[in-house]
C-alpha cells in the first residue's frame, strides 16, 4: 500500500502541465525513445547479415571440407565410403578448386573454378537449386557460371569462354593452350561473392585444366546440422587418421562472424550512450521537480512519510518515464524495420545515391532479425538506467528537513 502511494504521487507529477518541467518530460522521454528504437534497429540489422551471410554460405559450401598431405587426395572413391558411414553426414562430394583465367574476346576475369561430380554435388551444395538460366549440366566442355561473373564478361547461355590456368603460364617444356568451355547454365545463389567469383565445370574438365591425373583436392561434407560440424570433423579425422585434415565452414569463415560479432557487441556500447544522455535529461527534470515540489515533499515528512518512501516518488517517476520511453521506442524501432527497404529504396532514388553497395555488402537489400534476447537486453538495460537516473534527485529529496522545506517555502 505504501509502495502504491508513492506510485500514485508519481503519475501525478508526471501528469502534462503548462509548465517548463512537462517539455523538459517529453524531450526525456523522447531521448529513452530514440535510443531504444535506434539500439533494436541497430541490433536487429546486425543481426540479420549474420544470419543472412551464413545461410549464403551455407548455400554454396558444404559444412566440412577434407584435405590429404600433399594437397591431393589420391583415392576419393575411399574415403567417400569411409565418410558415408559415420553418423549425422547426410552428403559428401568430391572436387578440384583453384584460380583461373576466364577471357571472353577482350574481358579478362579470375574466378575460382570448382570441378565438382554433378550427381554428387546437389548433396553437398544448393547451387544446383538457385540456377537461374539454362541447366545445371556439366559435360566435359560445359561450365556453370555466377550472373554477376556472366554479365562482368558478356556471356549468355551457349556462349564459348576461354579458361586459362596457372600451369598455362609457368610450365617450361611444352604449351599448354586454354580449354574452350560452353555456358549451360547460370547461377545465383544471392551472395556478390560467390555470384560474381565462382564457376563450375565437371570434374573431368578440371583435372585437364589443373593438369592433375588423379585424385581430388578435396572432399566437401555436408552434415545435419551446420552447428555440429565441428564434432562430425573430430570424427572424420579420427575414422580417416592423421594424413587427413579438416575444417569445418566456421573455420574457414571465423575472421568474418567474430567481425560481425564484435561489431554489434561494440555498436551496442556505443548507442547506449544515447539512452545515457536521455537519462540526464530525466535527472534534470527530477532535479527540477523536487525543487519546485519543496512544500509538497515538507508537508509529506511532516505528517509522518519516511525518507524511503520520498525516495520510492522520484525513483517511481524515472522508471515509469523509462517504461514509456522503452515501450514507444520499441513500437517505433519495429515499425521503421517493417518499412526499412522501402525507406532504403526512397532515400537512394531522392538523393541517387547507393546506400547499400551490393560489391561491398554481397546483399541487395537489408537484413534484419529482431530476436527476444536482443529485446529483452535493451529493454532491461534502459530501464534500469532510467531507474537510476532518478536516484541523486531522490536521495536530494529525502534529504530535505520538513522545517527547512516549510520554512523556504
Amino acid at each position: 500500500m505504501k509502495q502504491s502511494f508513492s506510485l500514485f504521487l508519481a503519475f501525478k507529477y508526471l501528469k502534462p502541465k503548462r509548465s517548463f518541467l512537462s517539455v523538459v518530460t517529453l524531450l526525456s522521454l523522447l531521448g529513452v525513445t530514440l535510443g531504444v528504437a535506434v539500439l533494436i534497429i541497430v541490433l536487429s540489422v546486425m543481426t540479420g547479415f549474420d544470419e543472412t551471410w551464413r545461410d549464403k554460405i551455407l548455400s554454396f559450401n558444404a559444412h566440412v571440407k577434407v584435405t590429404e598431405s600433399g594437397g591431393i587426395v589420391q583415392h576419393p572413391e575411399k574415403v567417400l565410403d569411409s565418410i558415408k558411414e559415420i553418423k549425422g553426414i547426410t552428403g559428401a562430394a568430391p572436387g578440384l578448386e583453384g584460380l583461373v583465367f576466364l577471357q571472353a574476346d577482350n574481358n579478362v576475369q579470375t574466378p575460382i573454378l570448382r570441378g565438382v561430380a554433378p550427381e554428387l554435388e546437389r548433396t553437398v551444395s544448393k547451387v544446383p537449386d538457385h540456377i537461374v538460366e539454362g541447366t545445371f549440366s556439366l559435360g566435359y566442355d560445359e561450365i556453370v557460371i555466377g550472373r554477376d561473373l556472366a554479365i562482368r564478361l558478356g556471356l549468355s547461355l551457349g556462349d564459348a569462354v576461354l579458361v586459362y590456368s596457372p600451369q598455362n603460364f609457368v610450365s617450361q617444356d611444352e604449351l599448354r593452350l586454354p580449354e574452350e568451355l560452353t555456358v549451360s547454365g547460370i547461377f545465383d545463389v544471392g551472395m556478390w561473392e560467390f555470384d560474381s567469383g565462382y564457376v563450375l565445370t565437371s570434374i573431368e574438365t578440371a583435372r585437364s585444366i589443373y593438369n592433375v591425373e588423379e585424385g581430388v583436392h578435396s572432399i566437401q561434407v555436408m552434415t545435419d546440422d551446420p552447428m555440429n560440424a565441428p564434432q562430425v570433423a573430430r570424427d572424420i579425422h579420427a575414422a580417416l587418421g592423421p594424413f587427413f585434415q579438416t575444417r569445418t565452414w566456421i573455420d574457414m569463415n571465423r575472421q568474418l562472424f567474430t567481425a560481425l560479432q564484435t561489431e554489434k557487441n561494440m555498436m551496442f556500447f556505443l548507442l547506449i550512450f544515447i539512452t545515457i544522455v536521455a537519462a540526464f535529461g530525466i535527472t534534470n527534470t527530477l532535479i527540477t521537480l523536487t525543487v519546485q515540489k519543496t512544500h509538497e515533499i515538507g508537508l509529506l515528512k511532516a505528517v509522518g512519510f519516511s525518507s524511503r518512501r520520498i525516495m520510492g516518488i522520484f525513483l517511481w517517476i524515472g522508471a515509469v518515464q523509462g517504461a514509456i520511453g522503452t515501450g514507444c521506442g520499441l513500437g517505433f524501432g519495429l515499425l521503421a524495420l517493417r518499412y526499412r527497404n522501402e525507406l532504403l529504396n526512397f532515400i537512394s532514388m531522392q538523393f541517387r545515391i547507393d546506400l547499400l553497395p551490393k560489391e561491398l555488402y554481397q546483399l541487395s537489400q537489408i537484413p534484419a532479425h529482431t530476436t527476444t534476447g536482443d529485446v529483452v537486453t535493451v529493454c532491461a538495460t534502459v530501464m534500469i538506467i532510467c531507474t537510476l537516473a532518478g536516484l541523486i534527485p531522490a536521495w536530494r529529496a529525502a534529504r530535505l528537513e520538513p522545517v527547512e522545506a516549510l520554512r523556504n517555502e
